[in-house]
């Protein structure tokens, strides 16, 4: 299915989506204001007119270059199915290598864009509230102790609000960054007017001359730019929640303007007032306006987080749903988009690893020296792999793809280095994280294609194994057995696995397959599709939309009606189960297969995904070594 058809939306509809994404989407990069044109100053010495021209050029191009031509307008367009993020893109890559290498290279760099993507969506919620809480002491220095207890309460609140879904949280989050976004272009156009002399910071040549002339402090000048443009790899991860055209048209009427408006306005301020420098976004605002700032800044910021949650949302649920990661409980939230999806364990994971950050880090400035490094690394894979599917997915031509990724690689990768200085000062706690995670990745993925490998070496068709037992089969019993199976071509290992042990087979066997497809409901006389085979055997399909459940009793119900009269009591499912048994050499080895057992044993099992009566349900199976 493709992209566009899924999110083929009425006027009205295109409209609320639109508002909705400004909502969840652009939050991230929106609250930027906050913190990053101050950080950017504070790192090259102070607000001279040449630091501030030269950052204010810097970030309008960054702003241009990485968010606007990189990922708007291309990067968007490498999606997969309507889906965006890392991985996406590396599923999309694996399929366009075709050498084992080539495929492991893909893989590890998709995992490590992954991992890094995690790492900045633990530092943005806490970077984002913290700094819009310590607009309180502009207010009155008299507040500053109670920042960190109401920085918490806060994120404590918008991690307990994701239950409700992406589309409820963005109906209403929407409306308030409308009205954050028109006060940023209205207070920086207020302060533009007082000295248009700022204006003039459009011109590229003034950061290119900075970092020409002192390459030094442009090095470190990089190191905090990167700041302005911290959420634009998540509007490419939230893609799958909201769709193409909403993203672009918030971004190109709405988000972009106010942003460059709003720093310029913090740069005309500083060449009036360079004591300004102690907090230039909420000196922008008259003395009346500074505590409705630093409310609708506090609202602001808990919904930038939404921004990076979602995403990470959206990649748990791909990888998922590839493999890449154990099989855990995704809640569809909406029936309209397909990658709406609220994730419990991530929610949880993420909330406990903020509030620890925050209550380690206890300031904006601390945080923003953990903040650059997780987000340059994930744009720079992002690039590299979105190289890969514009050429050989969608046939661009080399002779413009290679210097215009080109360009996109140079400054991902100057971001990223000019943030590596800062890895003592707070750069580790994301590369620890994302590294962590990574191991983790790998080693589920590594231990799931061996056992794979082990399991295939036990396949066997369906056809023969139905002919043998033809001519010889096995002691029939009373009652109906049903297998849960990958697909209806195969003997399940755990029909095997009980033959093996209990010599007879029952009387009636249900091969069951349940598949989900890329629409949100299946239609009732859609739902199963039942081909009966020799030996009363019967292999049965059942449909569903990624937004149902799937009910195998209620399946059930409609099967003993039309195609079968069976009692619930004389059914048993037969799910299939493994002991893994760890037989590596090594301590590496054994340390990433004694996590992947781990894992494997751990998650969440079919039983309780398809509901079925434990009662009914027998698990066999025998040893693997891998």
């Amino acid at each position: 299915m493709k992209h566009e058809s899924r999110h083929d939306h009425s006027s009205s509809s295109s409209s609320k989506l639109t508002i909705a994404a400004l909502g969840v989407v652009y939050g991230d990069i929106g609250t930027s204001p906050l913190y990053a044109f101050k950080q950017s100053i504070e790192a090259i010495g102070g607000p001279s007119e040449t630091n501030i021209l030269a950052i204010l050029s810097l970030m309008i191009w960054s702003l241009i270059m990485v968010v606007t031509v990189k990922y708007v307008f291309v990067i968007l367009k490498a999606n997969n199915n309507g889906e965006g993020g890392t991985i996406a893109l590396t599923s999309i890559a694996l399929g366009l290598v075709k050498s084992p290498k080539g495929q492991w290279a893909v893989l590890a760099a998709g995992l490590i864009g992954v991992s890094m993507f995690y790492g900045d969506s633990i530092i943005t919620p806490a970077i984002s509230v913290l700094s819009a809480v310590e607009g309180l002491n502009i207010i009155t220095p008299a507040l500053h102790a109670y920042i960190i207890p109401i920085t918490m309460v806060l994120i404590a609140g918008f991690f307990a609000i994701q239950r409700f879904g992406t589309s409820a949280i963005g109906r209403y989050f929407g409306p308030i960054m409308i009205v954050w976004f028109l006060t940023l272009a209205g207070l920086g156009l207020r302060s533009i007017f007082d000295n248009p002399h700022v204006l003039m910071a459009i011109n590229p040549a003034y950061g290119l001359g900075f970092i020409a002339a002192h390459p030094g402090l442009g090095f470190v000048a990089l190191g905090a730019v990167v700041l302005s443009v911290t959420g634009g790899e998540a509007l490419y991860a939230d893609m799958g929640h909201f769709g193409i055209i909403p993203i672009r048209r918030t971004w190109l009427w709405i988000v972009l303007p106010s942003l460059m408006l709003n720093y310029m306005g913090q740069g005309s301020l500083l060449l009036s007032n360079p004591q300004a420098l102690e907090n230039p976004f909420y000196l922008l605002a008259p003395s009346w306006m500074l505590l409705p700032m630093v409310i609708l800044a506090a609202a602001a910021t808990i919904i930038a987080s939404q921004a990076v949650i979602s995403g990470a949302f959206s990649i748990t649920n791909q990888a998922v749903q590839l493999g890449y990661i154990p099989r855990i409980k995704v809640r569809h939230t909406s029936a309209e988009e397909m990658g709406q999806v609220y994730v419990n364990y991530v929610n949880v994971f993420l909330f406990v690893c903020v509030e620890l950050l925050v209550l380690s880090f206890r300031s904006s400035e601390n945080l923003a020296n953990a903040y650059g490094i997780a987000v340059t690394g994930s744009m720079a894979i992002d690039t590299a792999l979105g190289y890969l599917v514009m050429v050989r997915k969608e046939h661009w031509k080399p002779l413009y793809a290679i210097p215009l990724f080109g360009i996109f690689l140079t400054v991902d990768l100057a971001f990223f280095s000019a943030n590596t200085i800062k890895f003592f000062e707070g750069g580790w706690f994301p590369i620890v994280i994302a590294g962590a995670l990574f191991f983790v990745m790998m080693a589920w993925n590594t231990g799931r294609t061996r056992l794979l490998e082990a399991r295939n070496k036990r396949k066997q068709p369906l056809d023969a194994f139905l002919a043998s037992i033809k001519q010889n089969g096995p002691l029939r019993v009373p009652g109906t057995a049903i297998f849960m199976v990958p697909d209806v071509v195969n003997v399940p290992h755990s029909l095997l696995y009980s033959l093996n042990h209990y010599r007879v087979l029952h009387e009636r066997v249900i091969l069951l397959h349940v598949k989900t497809e890329l629409v949100p409901w299946v239609a009732q006389e859609n739902m199963i599709d039942v081909k009966h085979l020799d030996g009363n055997f019967h292999a049965v399909t059942l449909h569903y939309g990624f937004f149902e459940m799937p009910r195998i009793l209620r399946a059930l119900a409609y099967l003993r009606v039309h195609d079968f009269h069976f009692k619930l009591q004389d059914v048993s499912f037969f799910m299939g189960t493994e002991h893994l048994i760890n037989k590596a050499d090594t301590f590496w080895a054994r340390l990433a297969d004694g996590i992947f057992i781990f894992l494997h044993n751990n998650m969440f099992r079919a039983r309780d995904y398809f509901q079925l009566p434990h009662a009914h349900v027998v698990e066999v199976g025998g040893q693997i070594e891998i």
